[in-house]
């Protein structure tokens, strides 16, 4: 797999989805999420994942458009929160993300996390803004291998995309496989474990071999495998460094030495108990 600036991950259904995007959760005090977002389309990004919970739509909507890129050459991710699920309530609450964002499309819409009672009425509703073309690409996020197969059971169109925590303390390499069998993107939030991988010893050494920080050696990983990542960061030196992560590879030994960190430890809630 030839990875460079511009490398997007193919889905099911066509559509090229950049492998690295800028994750805004938390990024909540305009000016810095406008600066943040700018930062990271000035420098290459192409993907910016953002969702209702974070509240910082309608600054992504105006970052794209004082941009001087074409809305076609940016991928856009929002997702439904758990309060707004079911099919008629995630129409109206994709509605207002739109108008927020102050956009006629979004690239990707998912369902924040699988509610037990409303997940897959929630996803028929995002099928159906699929079928109306005001979404490019149907996903979920949060969802285990049990969620996937509930929808499939229901489902015209499949998920074509499932947004997951994954770094490595937390590969969830079952999950990842079953989603490559059924042709389903993985997207890894968290993907630095929410800083708490910066300072191991094994990241630090196999990145001192290639003149990279533990950062740039996880986000390369992520990429090595496949994934789609969204490192989050507000700071301007790390939103730059954190994409340039194109003019080396991994060696083999290297991504098994990483695979082996792997504690099943999460940053986050468990879908099944959050």
């Amino acid at each position: 797999m030839e990875l460079h600036k511009g490398s997007t991950k193919h889905l099911v259904n066509g559509v090229e989805m950049p492998r690295i995007g800028l994750g805004v959760y938390k990024m909540t005090e305009s000016d810095i999420a406008l600066q943040a977002i700018s930062t990271a389309l000035d420098n290459g990004y192409r993907h910016i994942d953002t969702a209702s919970l974070y509240a910082n739509e309608k600054e992504v909507g105006k970052a794209i458009r004082t941009s001087k890129l074409a809305r076609e050459d940016i991928f856009i991710t929002t997702k439904v929160w758990n309060i707004d699920q079911g099919y008629d309530q995630t129409l109206k609450a994709f509605e207002k993300s739109l108008e927020l964002l102050g956009l006629e499309y979004v690239d990707l819409y998912l369902t924040h996390w699988p509610v037990k009672e409303t997940f897959v009425d929630t996803y028929r509703a995002i099928e159906r803004l699929y079928e109306e073309k005001l979404i490019r690409a149907t996903g979920v996020s949060n969802h285990h291998q049990h969620h996937l197969e509930a929808i499939a059971a229901k489902a015209n169109v499949q998920p074509m995309v499932n947004q997951i925590e994954c770094h490595p303390r937390l590969t969830q390499v079952d999950l990842r496989a079953y989603c490559a069998e059924k042709g389903i993107a993985v997207t890894s939030w968290s993907p630095l474990a929410r800083g708490g991988l910066l300072e191991e010893s094994t990241l630090q050494g196999i990145g001192n071999k290639y003149g990279k920080s533990p950062a740039q050696t996880i986000i390369r990983w992520h990429l090595q495998h496949d994934l789609i990542v969204i490192p989050k960061s507000v700071t301007p030196t790390r939103i730059v460094d954190n994409f340039d992560v194109f003019d080396f590879e991994l060696s083999a030994e290297d991504m098994k030495h990483i695979d082996a960190l792997n504690l099943d430890e999460r940053t986050g809630m468990d879908p099944d108990t959050f």
